[in-house]
């Protein structure tokens, strides 16, 4: 796709989700919309100072940690992530918070007569100044256009309106055509467009997605320019990435799913007790908080989500419960722990779905580079990885969809047969660390490159298939698979 088309179809997106804005507080970050089932979704709000982010300030410096010479252990900073005599606020792409009161207003399409309005809420400068809003007693299957609206305080008109949209997931004994799109790795500072974000936005968006899945790395806190050394610059990165106009038009109207892996909790293959020795003043607990501030998420991270009779979704939480990976394997050493993994046994089996998804942050199956210690599909975390790749074999019509690895593939468990297919990066400048030399006998498609996946759930014949496309990150289809449910 050329620049061109990206910067029409561009035009064209923003066309519809409009921000009206007439004085302080503005919604320069938009909204993101999530957790959609037949009857719910959660709106995501953020009331900001300024209409837009900082297209005008000073660029942050790439200042990487070093080895402490003294601790090999311990790194240290040469000079500051900031400017010497400067501010955060004098940064590009800032986009600073600002007090005041939300409230949406929704209604079903074509019916403007049955506009329903909850109260004003007051966003929380504690949490970034943002507001989460839960729709309860929604219709399934139904298109609704809702505005959010911002005012200073209760007194005083509304100073910003972001329009936006959503559709119900239908209910799960009635078939239903459900297309969705997955992405994983998505830094800033590898974003294709320097000025809108990442191009594979404006794409994803052609294709009418019911849902998108981030799989996690939203962001990169242990990448330069700042690094995360601190709450205040962990939300600069929250912020920036989404006053990107791209992400901001994409998350206006598609239903989203948010996932966490090690980058957007704290560092590189991080778990809750691991020794802080180069984040400075953030802590894991902090970037687990954080999270949960800057996506709409609901009382757990694990959830599953059924679109219609032939699609069942599992989204696992990879960061929270996990074991240190230097831990020696065996059946006391966990990534997702023991309630996750019960859960997640049960509802599976539960579930009469005619396909079954498990999207994971990192993969199940790989295969990986030889020197990662931190999923599954490594020897380091082999007895549990064993365990779910065997249950999940025994199952009809199941398969697993992964992020975090930097290419493309399709793979197949030379064990069990179980199927994995990971979108790769979103850009082409983040596309890396593995090789068409690295192919294996497991791999049915390997591509390095940026992109993202698809799947869409129909029917043919009367019978439920499920097609996957592994895509460019212009939108060109770099392999497809057609699947049918047994």
């Amino acid at each position: 796709m050329n620049k061109s088309r990206v910067s029409l179809l561009f035009g064209v997106l923003l066309a519809w989700p409009m921000v009206f804005a007439a004085a302080v507080p503005y919604q320069a970050n938009g909204i993101k919309i999530g957790e959609v089932d037949s009857n719910s979704a959660i709106i995501w709000t953020r009331l900001t100072r300024e209409a837009e982010s900082k297209s005008d300030g000073l660029e942050f410096p790439l200042v990487n940690y070093e080895r402490d010479p003294n601790n090999p252990d311990r790194r240290y900073y040469p000079g500051p992530q900031i400017p010497e005599g400067h501010t955060l606020e004098e940064m590009d792409r800032v986009t600073p918070g600002a007090e005041g009161w939300v409230r949406l207003k929704v209604w079903p399409e074509n019916h403007t007569d049955q506009v329903i309005e909850t109260e004003w809420a007051q966003v929380d400068p504690d949490r970034d100044f943002t507001h989460q809003f839960r729709l309860n007693d929604l219709a399934p299957d139904t298109t609704y256009h809702f505005v959010s609206e911002g005012k200073s305080d209760l007194q005083s008109e509304e100073s910003s309106k972001v329009k936006g949209v959503l559709k119900t997931a239908q209910v799960d004994d009635k078939p239903e055509r459900v297309v969705f799109t997955v992405v994983t790795g998505q830094e800033y500072h590898r974003r294709d467009n320097p000025e809108l974000g990442h191009q594979i936005y404006p794409v994803m968006s052609q294709l009418n997605p019911n849902f998108f899945v981030h799989t996690g790395d939203i962001l990169y806190y242990d990448k330069a320019g700042p690094q995360a050394l601190s709450v205040e610059l962990a939300r600069f990165k929250w912020n920036r990435i989404y006053g990107m106009p791209f992400q901001r038009a994409f998350h206006n109207r598609t239903p989203s799913y948010f996932i966490k892996d090690d980058h957007d909790t704290w560092q590189n293959d991080c778990w809750p007790t691991m020794e802080n020795n180069k984040m400075g003043d953030f802590t894991f607990e902090e970037g687990q908080a954080i999270y949960l501030e800057q996506v709409p998420m609901g009382e757990k991270t694990y959830r599953t989500y059924r679109w219609g009779k032939d699609l069942q979704i599992w989204l696992v939480e990879g960061r929270d419960y996990r074991s240190p990976n230097d831990m020696p394997d065996g059946p006391e050493k966990t990534i997702w722990g023991k309630e996750q993994m019960e859960w997640f046994k049960r509802t599976v089996e539960e579930s009469d779905a005619a396909f079954r998804l498990l999207i994971s942050p990192t993969p199940i199956v790989g295969p990986d580079r030889e020197n990662k210690h931190d999923n599954h599909a490594n020897k380091d975390f082999k007895y549990e990885g064993d365990l779910i790749r065997q249950f999940i074999s025994k199952q009809k019509n199941m398969y697993v969809v992964c992020g975090d690895r930097h290419w493309q593939y399709v793979s197949v468990d030379p064990k069990t047969g179980v199927e994995e297919f990971c979108s790769g990066p979103t850009s082409e400048a983040h596309a890396g660390g593995f090789s068409q030399e690295d192919r294996s006998d497991m791999h049915r498609y390997l591509n390095i490159c940026g992109g993202f996946l698809s799947g869409t759930v129909d029917r043919a014949d009367g019978k439920p298939t499920l097609t996957f496309r592994h895509h460019s990150v212009a939108g060109e289809i770099l392999n497809e698979e057609v699947l049918r449910a047994e």
